[in-house]
């Protein structure tokens, strides 16, 4: 019986990986077909598992327990919005029914990958699945940019054509996609680096031998960002990379000159030698020629704004002080912002700015709890990159960082948080960064070397005695 359980159990893990390469294939889920496919897909993942859990009687175990403040909150942001919607506070029940049963689902994921990729081989197979995710759609972007046949899955694109959007519709959130896969690359390639001393044989060897298959990984899905011509995901990327790896530099002292280059080949290799032939010129002259207002000269318009952003949060910002702490109801921004929005030119369904648009609709007693469940995340992240002994845990660490400051550092421009699937990747990523600290070395080792709590087992310090996916070396 108990083998029929852990098969079942590997087919709920296996449904949940498919389900993560899917979620940015049919327009990023941001469709009312595909969110609610979403929703009924993580709901049922999680009723099974939930049903295994209690048929065997078994303990979550206290890497769960680690995690229950931060599902709390993100519950309680849910139960929030349930209260709008039952007591009649939001201006387009709807959009706020929607929201309530994407949040949950959310929370569904969360619990879902907190229990099922609690052993070191699992997480690996878990960061390996959002890399394969990640160079997919940047391969996808950059063939159908260069190729001239700027079509998305379903049909030709309208809009952006001439950038990189994957199956994406808008380019900003193939690149806040992009942000997040880079991460867990870079936290997996910094999770398997070697020890020891440092050799310029080792370091040719990382670049040239198996581990060269993640890098290619990488270089595709950097391509890929620099060809959306996004300037903000590119500012947001490559800055969070230089604050998590100049932390992760401080931090760990032993082996610097080793981190820094690595880290150093990433930013060189991937920017200065390969970015610059696949549209670098073509990002830097957008961020160029942002102009956020008119250039007035003695009282006439010399050159009219491109950027309208600006203007949309100014024109929101009143709306936010409508109503500050109960808000104009989860998912409403659509329906309440055009009395406010004087003389734009287009139709604006988000704020651009995913904290103004969290505040307008959420109030601030509903904003509160995803404020601290992102900070308690990145609590976490940073509690793991700090610990020095156990190189795995350090460099999954840094990469949940990386990703958490990068789409942090996006939302201010753009609104990844509201597309299904970029919002359900983040939440693995933030469970990521507690799986981190907390998960098991392995199953076949002595108690002491098992690492349940966090400690330091042999296999940290040595991880080479196991193939893990994509080829490299785990334990």
């Amino acid at each position: 019986m108990t083998r029929y359980f852990k098969t079942a159990e590997r087919l709920v893990l296996a449904g949940l990986l498919c389900l993560l390469v899917w979620l940015p294939l049919p327009l990023g889920s941001n469709r009312d077909w595909s969110a609610a496919l979403l929703i009924f897909a993580v709901g049922s993942l999680a009723c099974v598992w939930l049903i295994l859990q209690m048929l065997q009687n078994l303990s979550l175990g206290s890497g769960f327990r680690k995690a229950l403040l931060p599902l709390g909150l993100l519950v309680a942001a849910q139960a929030w919005v349930g209260l709008q919607l039952g007591a009649e506070l939001t201006r387009d029940s709807t959009a706020t029914f929607q929201y309530l049963m994407l949040g949950l689902a959310y929370c569904l994921l969360y619990m879902l990958v907190i229990g099922l990729f609690r052993t070191r081989k699992r997480l690996s197979v878990l960061l390996g699945v959002l890399v394969v995710s990640g160079v997919l759609q940047a391969f996808y972007g950059t063939i159908m940019t260069l190729s001239g046949l700027e079509w998305l899955i379903i049909g030709p694109k309208d809009h952006h054509v001439g950038h990189a959007t994957g199956t994406f519709v808008n380019r900003n959130h193939l690149a806040g996609y992009l942000e997040l896969t880079l991460a867990a690359g870079v936290g997996l390639l910094l999770a398997l680096r070697q020890v020891g001393r440092f050799r310029w044989a080792g370091l040719f060897e990382t670049m040239m031998g198996p581990k060269m298959r993640l890098r290619l990984a990488l270089i595709i899905m950097v391509i890929g960002l620099v060809m959306t011509h996004s300037r903000m995901g590119n500012t947001a990327f490559f800055s969070s990379l230089l604050l998590a790896g100049g932390l992760f530099l401080l931090f760990d002292k032993e082996h610097r000159l080793r981190n820094g280059l690595l880290l150093a080949s990433i930013l060189l290799i991937d920017i200065l030698i390969v970015s610059q032939y696949f549209g670098l010129d073509r990002l830097k002259e957008r961020l160029v020629n942002t102009r956020l207002t008119d250039v007035v000269v003695d009282g006439a318009v010399v050159e009219q704004a491109n950027e309208l952003r600006g203007t949309v949060f100014n024109q929101a910002l009143p709306l936010a002080a409508d109503r500050p702490w109960v808000g104009q109801g989860a998912g409403s921004f659509e329906t309440v912002f055009p009395p406010y929005a004087g003389g734009l030119p287009l139709h604006y369904d988000h704020a651009h700015n995913d904290f103004l648009q969290f505040f307008i609709e959420y109030g601030v007693v509903g904003s509160l709890p995803l404020v601290l469940f992102v900070l308690v995340s990145l609590f976490y992240a940073l509690k793991a990159m700090t610990q020095q002994r156990s190189l795995y845990r350090s460099g999954v660490g840094c990469g949940a960082v990386l990703g958490i400051v990068a789409l942090m550092l996006h939302s201010l421009t753009d609104f990844n948080l509201q597309i299904p699937s970029n919002a359900a990747t983040y939440v693995v990523l933030c469970a990521i960064a507690v799986l981190a600290n907390t998960h098991k070395v392995g199953s076949g080792r002595s108690k002491k070397k098992r690492d349940s709590e966090g400690g330091t087992a042999a296999a940290d310090l040595d991880p080479t005695k196991q193939t893990g996916p994509v080829g490299y070396s785990i334990t």
